[in-house]
């Protein structure tokens, strides 16, 4: 079976046959849908290295991540592969797993299937490597920051909303000793939750204590690690933000171990809510940074260009939202509680 049968059986030319699984948008959408069930009746699968010779594209589009167990990862390339496939894209995927020498070999595999576009959803940019691909006029995406050209594309996270959201929960509840545990240093994206932290705090009237800014490295390990920094502390705040998810689980994890209860004796909030944070004990308040969001922006930056509705020289800007997500191991500051009758009491 070939084209030439589908084109037959469809009563269409050869070309219009090709034009329609290259879905090319000046094919009339009749006859396109009408080629299309020819080729799900006959089960035809075209092939897709003779579709790149005659379209001179690959239809496939990169994706690199820079850590592929970290749950965030895995949701987001999901979500990549779902929208690009309903395109008619196939995709590529690549883990840094934050290293300089795995990102090149990354990208050699970029170049050398010849992708349409590739979204560096790492958050935090290799610039030196990049170039690689900027040079042969490979299409990006960049999450946060990205170097100015033709073919660039940012897709602009707002921390700052998600993060001062999860602030102003934590100060109505009465909590005002806040610590935060931050991800690791040198990564974009890591400083800007940071730095929108410490912002949300002074506009709650609650000022930073630099002994309750922890660091962290977006793992479990590393939540845990921070929490055991925390419980050895004289002063112990009331409740604490973290860079993301694994983070905050490693928290919750530490503080079984402790002998110590969420929301009770700490109350804890995360950051990207990742699937899994649904059903931690307790159920984690978290940050919602979208996957979805972020990679139908990539798709839709990326096909932009590849399929040449995107002309502009200018790098271009896609906003994504966050928006907190109050589960139940956010509370009342420890002792509330236990004081609340006798604040009553007095009252009367």
């Amino acid at each position: 079976m070939d084209i030439r049968t589908i084109a037959r059986l469809a009563k269409v030319s050869i070309a219009t046959v090709s034009r329609t699984i290259n879905r090319v948008p000046t094919v009339n959408p009749k006859i396109a849908k009408r080629v299309w069930e020819v080729i799900e009746e006959l089960d035809y699968f075209p092939n897709s290295q003779a579709r790149a010779l005659v379209s001179g594209r690959s239809w496939i589009l990169g994706l690199i991540v820079s850590e592929i167990t970290n749950p965030f990862f895995p949701e987001l390339i999901q979500g990549f592969e779902d929208i690009a496939v309903e395109h008619g894209y196939e995709i590529l995927v690549s883990s840094t797993n934050h290293d300089p020498k795995r990102m090149s070999h990354c990208i050699r595999r970029m170049l050398e299937r010849k992708v349409d576009g590739v979204a560096v959803m790492t958050f935090g940019i290799e610039a030196p490597l990049l170039d690689q691909l900027a040079q042969r006029k490979v299409p990006l995406v960049f999450v946060d920051v990205g170097p100015d050209g033709p073919g660039i594309n940012v897709l602009k996270v707002d921390y700052h909303h998600g993060i001062r959201q999860g602030v102003q929960h934590l100060a109505a509840l009465g909590h005002r000793k806040i610590a935060f545990i931050r991800g690791p240093e040198g990564l974009h994206s890591a400083q800007s939750r940071l730095d929108a932290f410490i912002e949300s705090l002074r506009e709650c009237g609650i000022a930073p204590n630099p002994a309750w800014i922890l660091p962290g490295d977006h793992t479990l390990e590393g939540g845990m690690a921070a929490m055991r920094q925390l419980l050895t502390a004289k002063d112990m705040p009331t409740a604490v933000m973290c860079s993301n998810d694994m983070t905050a689980i490693g928290v919750l994890h530490t503080m079984y171990r402790a002998g110590l209860r969420v929301p009770d004796d700490l109350s804890v909030i995360g950051f990207d809510n990742i699937h899994i944070a649904e059903v931690t004990i307790p159920p984690l308040t978290t940050v919602q940074m979208s996957r979805f969001d972020l990679a139908k922006a990539a798709v839709t930056a990326l096909r932009a260009c590849a399929e040449g509705t995107e002309k502009s020289e200018q790098k271009h800007e896609y906003n994504i939202q966050t928006d907190l997500v109050v589960r139940e191991s956010t509370g009342f500051p420890r002792g509330t509680m236990k004081d609340l009758p006798k604040k009553i009491r007095a009252k009367k």
